[in-house]
């Protein structure tokens, strides 16, 4: 039985709807860096292995959880965000001004468009999903924190919730659907249980460490 939770990251200046160079670049801000203070208060064991996407947010949000547990092993897995949009779209611009692009993308619900020709299509997130999923039902790991994203989070919640594995319009509509009905915060937790095939425990967006205020020695 391998327990996982699943972290979103803290604010983002993104979030903030502050100027993004790129959306792999974005960073914390200062209340993102102490909401990942306040994860890191929220782990009462070690973990055996810290997962962090590639994208700076995320790897920022694990810094202080991975300080506090050192040494401890830590490994890149592709749960980045779905970024949907092309990188380009990002360069200087608030996510206020993105808002047009992105919801004449979601509106063509086409689940294999690459935007622009480089944006992520729905069809390869439900892939990566469906890789992490395999991935952590033989993981032999016990107890393993990921550091993740919004989106790419609520994907997997769904995906365990609906069964759907495959991308067509139908299950993007209905994806879409869940994204505009739940909202996970920033540095919310999800904490599941993955036992070889049986069907996966898990719980609500936990965020009670999010009132913690002290800081870790």
């Amino acid at each position: 039985m391998t327990t996982v939770w699943f972290i979103r990251h803290g604010e983002s200046i993104s979030n903030a709807n502050l100027p993004t160079k790129h959306p792999e670049l974005s960073e914390l801000t200062a209340k993102g860096h102490e909401e990942a203070q306040q994860i890191a208060r929220a782990f009462r064991e070690k973990p055996d292995l810290i997962v962090v996407s590639p994208y700076v947010r995320a790897k920022q949000t694990a810094v202080p959880t991975i300080t506090h547990f050192s040494p401890i092993s830590v490994a890149e897995w592709p749960v980045f965000e779905f970024t949907y949009l092309h990188p380009e779209r990002y360069n200087g611009t608030r996510g206020i001004e993105r808002g047009p692009v992105a919801r004449a993308y979601w509106e063509r619900n086409d689940p294999f468009e690459k935007e622009m020709g480089k944006g992520e299509s729905f069809a390869e997130l439900m892939a990566r999903v469906r890789a992490l999923i395999d991935r952590l039902h033989q993981h032999p790991a016990q107890f393993i924190a990921v550091f993740s994203h919004g989106l790419f989070l609520r994907a997997l919640v769904w995906m365990l919730l609906t069964g759907l594995r495959e991308p067509s319009q139908d299950s993007m509509r209905r994806y879409s659907q869940f994204l505009q009905s739940v909202y996970m915060p920033n540095g919310a937790i999800i904490k599941t249980t993955f036992t070889g095939n049986a069907p996966i425990s898990l719980t609500g967006f936990d965020t009670k460490h999010m009132d913690e205020r002290q800081d870790i020695s």
